[in-house]
């Protein structure tokens, strides 16, 4: 069977350059030019690894990446773009990427890189983040499970999904927009209260006391902070 990459890249030419180059090697190519087809592909289908363009109109290649290391920290993802500064590098790999390659690119290093990832893939992750443990705390974002104060119970996929992000992101305040985007999506939104429900939820999970919590801070008027 083939290994499915989805290739997400606004550039048409770019785009059709590197599927035809991909098909010839035997992959099998989903291509989109938007980033919020992309996240639906994705949840909707299986692949091997995404190809993602970094300026997108509406939900850039960060925020995909973003929001797919949220359920999926298997996937290699690799950035495409012209933003080629040392800040933007970072900027990618903290968001989950594996690998980072500036436009214009060479097509037979596109390949290799590709190829690379995938093989790296088919052995397996050596070091998948699937577990955080933090005080007496602990938490499995694969099996949902968790270890809190009160002993052992099992989160909702939100509310890993949620965690996920604040734990990605600790010792930075996340805003209560970025956190509807990345965990319910760009289309509909909850309430922001939802989201404080969730906080107050984790605190009594998994706070000694939830009343002066040390791990999920509230930070006012903007959002939360994981800190551990």
């Amino acid at each position: 069977m083939s290994m499915r990459i989805l290739l997400v890249e606004d550039e048409e030419n770019i785009r059709d350059v590197v599927k035809l180059n991909l098909e010839l090697e035997g992959y099998e190519v989903v291509s989109t030019d938007n980033g919020r087809e992309a996240i639906k592909f994705f949840h909707e289908q299986h692949f091997d690894l995404l190809l993602l363009d970094v300026m997108l109109p509406e939900v850039d290649g960060f925020q995909i990446c973003e929001q797919v290391r949220l359920t999926n920290m298997e996937v290699p993802v690799l950035f495409l773009t012209a933003k080629d500064t040392a800040m933007d590098r970072v900027t990618g790999l903290k968001k989950g990427a594996d690998d980072y390659l500036t436009k214009p690119f060479n097509l037979e290093e596109l390949l290799l890189r590709v190829q690379n990832l995938l093989r790296r893939t088919v052995k397996g992750p050596e070091n998948s983040p699937e577990s955080y443990d933090f005080g007496n705390n602990a938490i499995n974002f694969l099996t949902y499970e968790a270890t809190g104060q009160q002993g052992p119970f099992t989160l909702t996929k939100k509310e890993a999904m949620l965690l996920k992000l604040l734990i990605d992101r600790r010792n930075e305040v996340v805003s209560r927009q970025q956190i509807l985007q990345s965990v319910w999506g760009y289309d509909v939104y909850p309430s922001t209260r939802t989201i404080d429900n969730f906080i107050l939820s984790f605190r009594k999970y998994f706070e000694e006391d939830p009343r002066q919590p040390a791990y999920f801070l509230s930070v006012r008027g903007v959002g939360y902070k994981f800190v551990g």
